[in-house]
C-alpha cells in the first residue's frame, strides 16, 4: 500500500540521555496533545529489553500502568533491573514529562533453550489477510496520528462498528528513528488498541478507560503483519475487560488484557 506522504520518520525521535520526542504518529484520537497508550508501551518495553534482555532471555510479560494522560511532548525514560537472574529477570521503567511520571511499566524476561514436547499450544486459527482496505477510524475523528501510522485490515468489525473485531495490523514507520522495527515493538504498539477495536457500547455515549495493560508473550512476532482477535466483556457495574489474542502467520503470539472503567459521558 502507498504510504501517506506526511507520516513522520518514526513514532519517536531519540534526543540522547533517555530523552525522546514523540511525533504526530503517537497522537491519541481523543486529544491531539496527548499520546495513545500503544507507542509509550512499546518504547518502555524496548528500553527494558535493551537493558535486561540478551542471548537466551526473552521478554515474556509486560505490564504498563497509565498514571495520567501522556502529553505529546519531550519525555524522559528511566529503566532499571529490579530482580537480576540468569533464568528469570525483572525490570522496571518509567516515562516522565516535565519531571512528572506519566507511565510506569515492568517486564519479566525468561530464559529460553529447553525443548519440551511440541504440544501445538502455539496453534491459532486466524482469518486470511484481507485485500487492501480504505482506512477509516472512529466516527467524528479527523486526523489521527496513531491510526494513520498503522495499516488496519479488518476481517471482522471495524473502528466504527460495535462488538468484537479481527484485524491484521502493519506499522508503516519504525517506533524509534534510526532503529529497525522489531516484532516486540509492533506487538506492544498495537496491544493497547484492544478496547478501541472491540467497543461494546457507542463511543459517543460511553467512556472506556484502561488504566493498565498487560501483554503476555509466548514468542515475539515475525513478519510485517500482526493479527488481533479483540473482544470486550462488561459487568453491569461499570467495570469491563478488553482482551486481544495476538498472532502472526506462524500462529499464536500472546494475549493482551485491559481492565476498563466504563462510564457514561
Amino acid at each position: 500500500m502507498t504510504e501517506s506522504v506526511d507520516l513522520p520518520e518514526a513514532f519517536y525521535l531519540p534526543k540522547g540521555d533517555g530523552r525522546f520526542e514523540p511525533t504526530f504518529a503517537t497522537m491519541s484520537p481523543w486529544n491531539a496533545d496527548s499520546q495513545h497508550g500503544g507507542p509509550p508501551s512499546a518504547l518502555l518495553a524496548t528500553c527494558m529489553d535493551d537493558l535486561a534482555g540478551g542471548p537466551g532471555l526473552r521478554l515474556a510479560r509486560v505490564t504498563v500502568d497509565f498514571l495520567r494522560p501522556i502529553p505529546r511532548a519531550e519525555c524522559t525514560v528511566e529503566v532499571a533491573v529490579t530482580r537480576p537472574g540468569s533464568r528469570v529477570r525483572k525490570s522496571e521503567a518509567s516515562m516522565s514529562v516535565g519531571g512528572e511520571v506519566v507511565v510506569h511499566a515492568s517486564a519479566w524476561h525468561i530464559a529460553t533453550g529447553a525443548q519440551p514436547p511440541d504440544l501445538g499450544v502455539h496453534d491459532q486459527a486466524v482469518e486470511p489477510l484481507p485485500d487492501e482496505q480504505p482506512q477509516t477510524y472512529f466516527p467524528g475523528i479527523g486526523r489521527w496520528g496513531y491510526g494513520e501510522a498503522i495499516e488496519w485490515r479488518f476481517a471482522l468489525g471495524s473502528y466504527g462498528q460495535q462488538g468484537p473485531s479481527k484485524v491484521w495490523t502493519r506499522m508503516r514507520i519504525p517506533l524509534i528513528a534510526g532503529r529497525e522495527l522489531t516484532g516486540l515493538q509492533h506487538a506492544l504498539t498495537v496491544a493497547d488498541s484492544a478496547n478501541g477495536l472491540s467497543n461494546a457500547l457507542p463511543f459517543g455515549e460511553w467512556l472506556f478507560i484502561p488504566p493498565t495493560m498487560t501483554l503476555t508473550l509466548l514468542r515475539h512476532p515475525v513478519g510485517e503483519w500482526v493479527y488481533m482477535d479483540a473482544q470486550t466483556t462488561l459487568a453491569n457495574d461499570g467495570v469491563g475487560i478488553a482482551r486481544a489474542d495476538l498472532a502472526d502467520n506462524d500462529g499464536a503470539i500472546g494475549t493482551a488484557m485491559q481492565p476498563l472503567l466504563v462510564a457514561p459521558l
